[in-house]
């Protein structure tokens, strides 16, 4: 284990802020593998410092005066990442008017960084597992084996086992840049290193700008702490820089600081649509999308009832469905052309998977003769089930064209602020006939 001495050297150097024990140990287990070969997979969520991770790695290891590239994987098409990555031959597709070197093959002697490496894809990961097990890999186009001494850090944001079970991630592969794992901790989980981060990044904003710095007061920086930060570190940067160039204050209380925090992302509870781009939809206001929640489950509960209703009428066997779904049928009435298919005589048993609803004593046991005398509080709802769905479909249509009229039609940012898909509400727009009411 790295010694504080030794840690604090390392932070001097690669420019790492902060104490949070999670930080000292990622660090601690980057600085202990950098000086070995061995292939490092580095977790965290975007904008976490994953790459600065990777740095330290390279910088520490004996290959430190060798080349140090950083891919992103997300970021290069599907088409052209094997060339990218392996290089090609000249005519081995459209294009490909000479020979290209490919990254494995610079930066030879050096480390390659790749970000993101779950949107690798498939038939890449294959070619990748390749060289971490031999350094050997094939330009595309060509058939001459080459070899490459290059390590690989690998870094992502995604569950890989999760990835794993989908199939869009080989296994092999896993375990083969899973050699040693580094997790860096997300920003809300270092405490008072939020504080130093924000007051470095304000410091060396204000003096590139030749501008005084800002301090925050005991409550803002009790509100910082206490901020999710979904974006991490990239997030708390642009918001340090943003209030260092447009407040007048120097010193930023409780009531400033909570300005720049987004409403939204406030805490980690899921709430209420509120409105895109920067509160531009906010008059479709959260009642609408209430009542849309509550059509939607009233329907879902008229169509329950109409369902298990056309089973009773039609002879299955219900005296379970009613006796364990009592609340359920209680708004029920009598109808002359219901009746139920069992004998009177005979007596229903009570199911041991629902004990709560049966009697269990044999001198109390629910006949059919009780349910026909329960009878008279059944309640006939077909008509009552079509005006409801009538007066739904009506509400939802209503609710449709409003979002469309409040985004001059523009389908996606109507699906948006209805939380559906912009397929489904296409799907509406057929179905209610509404395409051209503009």
């Amino acid at each position: 284990m790295t010694n504080s001495a030794e840690l604090q050297s390392v932070k001097n150097r690669f420019g790492i802020i902060g104490n949070a024990p999670a930080l000292n140990y990622a660090l601690n287990v980057a600085v202990q593998v950098a000086p070995t070969d061995l292939t490092v997979l580095i977790n965290g969520e975007s904008g976490s410092g994953k790459e600065s991770f990777s740095k330290i790695i390279h910088g520490l290891s004996q290959r430190k005066h060798g080349p140090f590239i950083a891919i992103n994987c997300g970021a290069i098409p599907e088409g052209t990442i094997d060339s990218e990555l392996f290089g090609h031959v000249k005519g081995s597709f459209t294009g490909a008017i000479d020979d290209r070197k490919g990254y494995f093959e610079t930066t030879n002697g050096g480390t390659i960084f790749l970000d993101e490496i779950a949107e690798m894809p498939i038939g890449t990961q294959s070619r990748l597992l390749r060289v971490l097990e031999n350094g050997e890999y094939i330009p595309v186009g060509s058939s001459k084996v080459k070899t490459t001494n290059v390590r690989v850090v690998a870094a992502t944001n995604v569950n890989l086992m999760g990835a794993i079970e989908k199939g869009s991630f080989r296994e092999d592969l896993y375990y083969r840049l899973n050699t040693v794992p580094i997790v860096v901790p997300p920003l809300r989980d270092r405490g008072f290193d939020i504080e130093l981060l924000f007051l470095k990044f304000t410091s060396d904003f204000a003096e590139k700008n030749k501008i005084q710095p800002v301090d925050l007061t005991e409550d803002a920086r009790r509100l910082l702490r206490t901020f999710r930060f979904p974006g991490n570190i990239r997030q708390l940067k642009n918001i340090a820089e943003q209030i260092t160039i447009l407040e007048q204050e120097r010193i930023i209380n409780h009531q400033i600081l909570e300005k720049y925090l987004p409403k939204e992302q406030a805490s980690g509870l899921p709430a209420l649509l509120r409105g895109i781009d920067g509160g531009k939809y906010n008059d479709f206001s959260e009642r609408d999308i209430l009542y849309k929640v509550l059509f939607d489950m009233k329907k879902d509960m008229t169509e329950l009832k109409k369902l298990v209703y056309s089973i009773m009428h039609s002879g299955g066997n219900v005296g379970p469905i009613i006796e364990a779904n009592h609340d359920l049928f209680k708004d029920l009435k009598k109808e002359e052309s219901f009746a139920l298919p069992v004998k009177t005589e005979e007596t229903y048993q009570p199911d041991p998977v629902y004990p709560s609803y049966l009697p269990q004593d044999s001198d109390n046991i629910l006949t059919i003769d009780d349910l026909q005398e329960d009878r008279e509080d059944i309640e006939d709802i077909t008509h009552e089930t079509e005006e409801e769905s009538l007066s739904l479909e009506k509400n939802e249509k209503e609710m449709i064209i409003k979002a469309l009229r409040k985004n001059n039609f523009k389908r996606k940012y109507a699906a948006q602020i209805l939380g559906i898909s912009e397929r489904t509400l296409y799907r509406k727009i057929k179905q209610y006939d509404i395409e051209d009411e503009k």
